[in-house]
This record gives structure tokens, C-alpha cells and sequence, in this order.
């Protein structure tokens, strides 16, 4: 029976070389992405941030460092827990599969399994009290389609227990008001920072535990879709509030 290499001395060097490369380049390369990809699943990742739904926190085109260890430990690229050691808080900003359709998706954590949770005019009330709201003096302008920009005003959102900044943006069609609902136990209520430009559990529900996959903590690398995608400096290794 033939092999499948010419026998000639031709022969005989290209499938040297064909070893060569096959224990030189592809077996280590296939290995190192053997043990990255599980561990990118299990404990650290970064994604790339393509809307401006988080807006001022998170622009687009940053790289955002996301704790995978955050709650606990997954059997690498599954939803199952090995061990837990934690839940997501009031504030957090987390990435999650949309129960729509699977797609990874950056919100902050606004509602807590078992919360009475309501808003009206873009004012939430959490447990009876109404959140409160500070004006800031800084304007965001964003591109909400091709050729159209809109000004928005900037708020602090004043949460139980942490504080950050809001996008508003008056002239854009959102859903301002909600009546009060409770969150059942084991899920999740998740809004954008960018409150009237957000796809959020306002229009797809609440969020079981088990599809937030991990914490961001902070700004890996920011580049300007805008600009040729030139760096922003000044946001790389920027924590997350």
C-alpha cells in the first residue's frame, strides 16, 4: 500500500517539513487555545462594547474586563455551577446572555430577587422609597442613526448603596414609567446607564441568575469608532462605577 507522501528523497523532506510544522506551530497553538479559550470562559474574559446602551459609563468601542470568578465557578462554556460564593448586587455592572436571544449583552444591576420595584418619568422607587437624583452639569452628545445626534442631559442616580452616572435624552421614544412589579427569587432586574437609548429587562423581563456571566470591573482598552478607532488613552484601565 502507498503512504500518502511520495517516497522520493522529494518526498521524504516535504513530509519532514510537514512534521516540522505540525510539532513546531500547530500542536502548541492548538494546546495554548485548549487551555485559553476554557479558562477565558471560566475566569476572566473582555468584550468588546458595541452600543452606547451604558453611556457615560461605557462608550463604545472600550474593552471592558469582566470577572467571570465574580459569583462563583462554571464548568467552562456552560451555565452550570461548580461552586458558588456570591450573587450580583444592587449596582454592579454585569454581562448576560438576553433571554431573547442568547446575545451578550453590559447592564447594571437595578432590582434584587424579591424587590418592589416601579418608575415613573424615569424616577425609580425601590422598596417604597423613591430613588434619589442629582444634576450634573456635563451634556453627552451620542449617534443614535446615521447622520442623527442627539444632546443628553447627565444625572447621578443616587441606588441603596452605590451612586453613578445617567445619560437622559428627552427627545428619544422610551419607556419612562413602569407599574410597581415584584422580582421573583433567582432573577434579576438590569437597565441601561443610557436610560432612554437601552434595550434592557424594561422590554425582555427579568434576568435569571444562572444567564449573568460575569462582573466588569473596569475599561481594559477604549478606541474611537469615530475617529479610525484612535485610542483613548485616558480611558484604558478606567474602573467601572
Amino acid at each position: 500500500m502507498q503512504s500518502g507522501f511520495p517516497t522520493t528523497s522529494s518526498g521524504r523532506s516535504i513530509r519532514r517539513l510537514f512534521t516540522v510544522v505540525l510539532r513546531g506551530w500547530i500542536l502548541p497553538l492548538a494546546l495554548a487555545a485548549a487551555i485559553t479559550f476554557p479558562l477565558r470562559s471560566a475566569l476572566a474574559d473582555w468584550y468588546q462594547v458595541p452600543s452606547g446602551s451604558m453611556r457615560p459609563t461605557i462608550l463604545e468601542g472600550d474593552r471592558i474586563l469582566v470577572s467571570n470568578l465574580a459569583f462563583g465557578l462554571r464548568v467552562p462554556f456552560t451555565s452550570t455551577w461548580i461552586t458558588r460564593w456570591g450573587a450580583p448586587r444592587r449596582g454592579d455592572i454585569v454581562t448576560l446572555a438576553s433571554p431573547v436571544d442568547g446575545i451578550r449583552l453590559v447592564k447594571r444591576v437595578i432590582g434584587l430577587p424579591g424587590d418592589h420595584l416601579s418608575m415613573v418619568d424615569n424616577q425609580l422607587r425601590i422598596n417604597g422609597q423613591t430613588v434619589a437624583y442629582e444634576a450634573e452639569s456635563g451634556v453627552d452628545m451620542q449617534k443614535v442613526g446615521p447622520g442623527r445626534i442627539e444632546h443628553s442631559s447627565q444625572e447621578k442616580e443616587c441606588l441603596p448603596g452605590h451612586t453613578h452616572q445617567l445619560d437622559l435624552t428627552a427627545d428619544l421614544p422610551s419607556l419612562r414609567s413602569f407599574p410597581e412589579i415584584v422580582i421573583p427569587a433567582g432573577c434579576y432586574f438590569v437597565m441601561g446607564d443610557n436610560r432612554d437609548n437601552s434595550y434592557d429587562s424594561r422590554y425582555f423581563g427579568f434576568v435569571r441568575e444562572e444567564k449573568i456571566t460575569g462582573r466588569a470591573s473596569r475599561v481594559g482598552a477604549s478606541f474611537d469608532p469615530d475617529r479610525y478607532y484612535r485610542p483613548r488613552l485616558q480611558r484604558w484601565l478606567k474602573p467601572l462605577v
